[in-house]
């Protein structure tokens, strides 16, 4: 039996930092200029959500996979590893 993502997603454990390696650069890009919003569906943890007129970054779930980074057509997410000892721990199993 194939597992869904949100189970695979479960195997994962995280250290949250309190500062965001995440980070939209221009919000009123996202919500004005971008049709597409292509971060809201590229990410495979949902980091990114609309959250009524602008796109909110939950990074405490982030898989640290860079999709969001090439997705964005207009280079609006600056992404960059989390600070030494945080972010996440792949388990597998």
């Amino acid at each position: 039996m194939s597992m869904k993502i949100e189970d695979k997603l479960f195997l994962d454990r995280f250290k949250v930092a309190e500062e965001s390696h995440l980070r939209i650069v221009d919000g009123e890009k996202c919500t004005k200029e971008c049709l597409d919003q292509s971060c809201l569906y590229f990410c495979p943890a949902y980091v990114y959500r609309l959250e009524g007129d602008h796109i909110s970054v939950n990074y405490e779930g982030c898989l640290e996979c860079g999709s969001c980074r090439i997705a964005c057509p207009h280079l609006n997410i600056e992404w960059r590893f989390p600070k030494g000892g945080y972010g996440v721990s792949h388990r597998f199993g």
